[in-house]
């Protein structure tokens, strides 16, 4: 028979083996650095910032990098792809150095293209780019690889959907996702925002506009494609709707 302390010494090196594997399987590498050439080469904001500002979005880069999981799901996962999503993140928050996206996210789940409400990548009704996941995806990000790659490749369109789920993930971090970011807006702004969002959607039933119309599906996604557009083309919206840039500059602090 074997003496009870050998048992013992075996179940505990089990379960300390299986604690060991878990715990390298679910861990992420250690990010130390990024390939700065990545961001000069595709990401506009990035471009624009002096060299002490670079400094500070590479490391907030790097940060997001070591908080979040990034898992290909059925496609390749390159280093540009990393710094591409990390960089999304980024854009929006970067005038509040203290932010971390936290429970709000642990993993961007990254897919080869658009996919349906049941997440294929093939087949029809595939016109989901990106979404927050909820319920058991609570905490999850779902992203088309090609449509984040297109959101930095066309410097024109106006449009960039890994940007625009980040900003649906900004405006839940006060416990709703209403389209008003009630942890970035000043308390004075609040009503303003909200009144000018109104304002707007009244205003599209009667005259076109060059906003996506997508954005007039409701407020919420109405803060997610105005942002969009301040991130992407902040010039041409500065001309064509100043009063949106100007409380879109003071919600992200771009002044």
């Amino acid at each position: 028979m074997i003496p009870i302390i050998c048992i013992a010494i075996i179940a505990f090196l089990l379960v300390k083996y299986s604690l060991d594997k878990k715990q390298k399987s679910t861990t992420p590498l250690v990010a130390n650095s990024v390939n700065t050439s990545i961001l000069q080469e595709n990401v506009l904001f990035y471009q624009q910032l002096n060299a002490t500002q670079k400094k500070q979005f590479e490391v907030e880069v790097i940060e997001f990098l070591n908080d979040v999981r990034i898992t290909p799901i059925n496609t390749s996962l390159s280093e540009k792809d990393k710094v591409l999503i990390s960089a999304s993140a980024v854009i929006p928050v970067f005038a509040f150095p203290q932010w971390r996206y936290g429970k709000l996210l642990t993993e961007v789940l990254l897919y080869d293209d658009a996919f349906n409400e049941h997440f294929n990548t093939t087949g029809n009704d595939r016109n989901t780019l990106g979404m927050i996941g909820t319920g058991y995806l609570d905490g999850k990000m779902l992203l088309s690889k090609h449509a984040l790659e297109l959101g930095f490749s066309n410097k024109t369109d106006k449009m960039n959907t890994a940007i625009h789920e980040f900003v649906h993930l900004i405006d839940k971090a006060d416990g709703e996702i209403d389209g008003v970011p009630t942890l970035l807006l000043d308390k004075q702004y609040v009503i303003p925002w909200i009144d000018m969002i109104y304002k707007e959607m009244e205003k599209r039933k009667a005259t076109a506009t060059d906003i996506n119309n997508y954005g007039y599906t409701n407020q919420i996604e109405f803060f997610a494609v105005i942002s969009e557009y301040f991130f992407e083309r902040p010039d041409l919206l500065k001309s064509k709707h100043p009063h949106l840039y100007e409380m879109l500059s003071r919600l992200f602090k771009q002044k």
